[in-house]
């Protein structure tokens, strides 16, 4: 039996990096998955990968920002599906604009695509949650989530706020069985990140930040992931979990 056998999981940014690593590990452990993204060429790709590997999954181009897109999303997904069990709020953009430079279109793009974006994405999907006895939440936030850094103010705001937007979350519809949890990756090579990493200097201090001595992967996010979203966790709400190779212990 599959970790997630039966259950329907709506996953945002998910074409590619830490987003694409959970769908595939999401479909692969028995759920079906609706695979959500701005990039339409790269969303109709992992769902070919995840139906050539046996799964069951539909996609969707998709701005996490926009809630007419999130109603369509979310009518689209019960339509097949029949039932939503787990969201997983991947979906974000980074900004290190310093911030006496930064504009205020620069501030609301990022708050849009990285807070407003988690509370629509809750809004249309708990209503199902509870018609359907329970379900789980996970929102990707970051270590940005939980320390200061410099040169990232309104990325550390957003991710922040989604840490307790989720606690808000796990309080108010645990009556329901619902559970909302987030993740906070550290210093993850992905496709967002790889102009940085591809810098030798960049790349030597986030190692130098992170006890563990390696970098994280988007497959070490995803088992994370996996966990929160899986009946494994039955009793675990309102948590942040770290998944950053030791940086927030220090």
């Amino acid at each position: 039996m599959g970790r997630l056998d039966h259950k329907v999981a709506i996953i945002t940014g998910a074409a590619g990096g830490m987003g694409k690593a959970d769908a595939l590990l999401f479909a692969k452990e028995g759920a079906k998955v609706a695979i959500s993204d701005i990039q339409e060429d790269k969303v109709q790709e992992v769902v070919r990968e995840i139906e050539q590997n046996g799964g069951e999954a539909i996609g969707f181009t998709h701005d996490v920002a926009s809630e007419e897109d999130w109603v369509r999303v979310v009518e689209d997904t019960i339509a097949k599906f029949g039932k939503i069990d787990i969201l997983v709020n991947n979906a974000g953009v980074s900004n290190a604009t310093p911030f006496l430079e930064l504009t205020i279109d620069q501030w609301e793009k990022t708050m849009s695509i990285n807070v407003t974006s988690v509370f629509l994405g809750q809004k249309h999907v708990i209503p199902h949650m509870i018609n359907n006895g329970g379900g789980s939440i996970i929102n990707i936030s970051s270590i940005a989530g939980l320390t200061g850094g410099s040169g990232t103010g309104p990325y550390t705001a957003s991710k922040g706020a989604v840490r307790m937007l989720t606690k808000a979350t796990a309080v108010d519809y645990a009556k329901h069985n619902i559970r909302a949890n987030s993740v906070h990756p550290g210093f993850i090579e992905t496709p967002m990140t790889v102009d940085m990493m591809a810098d030798e200097k960049m790349r030597n201090w986030f190692l130098s930040m992170t006890p563990l001595p390696r970098l994280g992967k988007a497959e070490d996010i995803a088992a994370g992931v996996l966990f929160l979203a899986s009946d494994e966790s039955s009793y675990i709400t309102g948590i942040e979990l770290p998944i950053d190779g030791g940086y927030a212990a220090k």
